[in-house]
């Protein structure tokens, strides 16, 4: 990387930024979960040594201004990592151990809390968060976060009866004589925050279910598009229950496939 941005190097590498870069760190990102999301590990291997190669670039461009090089990102995240596990690095010193991961969890955000407290990162508890992250991810990402000080739902049954709260109220919104777009936005921004929780309580990562509901609807949507072009009719010209019959039959015929 010090060679493309040399003198003799490249001259697109040597014109790019930390802001320029921002881009492609997505991108990169996004291809890794791809090739976790079909499990093609053949492609994750290529896949994760492009994402090393954009922390390396950013690196880089840091080093060069003679803030930090790679190689202090590594001493510091494997640091926070012997920090934040003292249940495995600190035995000798009396630390207890831990059995389940969620007693793992809880302690992190302990820890986490005492740094913060002890000026290390002198943050609230939220604002660790990155603003840029999906929204979904970053509705789940508060409420781990918040969890942690116990400000939660006892039970996901609790949080179903949320999600029928904030239903009931878009539902209002929706049938007015006249929508408040206003209003409209605001409601389903609660409904999918409360929706956000629930797949927290249960265990599911948000952002991956919805990839894999995408994928599956694409899938299923494209399987009936050719359906409906090989019989010689034209989607734009069919009837909605036309439509939804071959929907149906394409479901049915793609459940059984699996």
């Amino acid at each position: 990387m010090a060679t493309l941005r040399g003198p003799d190097g490249c001259p697109w590498d040597r014109e790019q930024t930390i802001d320029t870069l921002k881009p492609f760190v997505l991108e990169e990102t996004y291809e890794v979960l791809e090739a976790i999301d079909r499990h093609d590990h053949a492609s994750l291997c290529e896949e994760l040594g492009d994402f090393v190669f954009e922390a390396v670039f950013l690196a880089q461009l840091e080093s060069e201004e003679g803030r930090f090089d790679i190689a202090d990102s590594l001493t510091s995240v494997a640091d926070k990592l012997v920090r934040r596990h003292p249940h495995v690095f600190r035995r000798d010193q009396g630390e207890a151990a831990l059995d389940s991961a969620g007693q793992v969890r809880t302690r992190w955000e302990e820890i986490k809390a005492e740094e913060r407290e002890g000026g290390m990162k002198p943050k609230t508890l939220l604002s660790g968060i990155a603003p840029a992250l999906p929204a979904l991810l970053r509705a789940y990402q508060i409420g781990v976060r918040t969890a942690s000080v116990g400000f939660d739902w006892a039970i996901p049954g609790e949080v179903v009866e949320k999600i029928q709260e904030e239903v009931d109220e878009l539902r209002e919104v929706v049938n007015a004589e006249t929508i408040d777009q206003s209003r409209a936005e605001e409601e389903m921004g609660d409904l999918l925050f409360s929706i956000a929780q629930l797949s927290r309580k249960l265990g599911i990562e948000p952002e991956t279910a919805l990839r894999k509901a995408n994928d599956k609807f694409t899938k299923r949507f494209t399987a009936m598009e050719r359906a409906i072009a090989a019989s010689g009719a034209n989607m734009s010209s069919m009837a909605l229950e036309q439509i939804e019959h071959q929907w149906q039959q394409t479901k049915s015929e793609q459940e059984t496939d699996s």
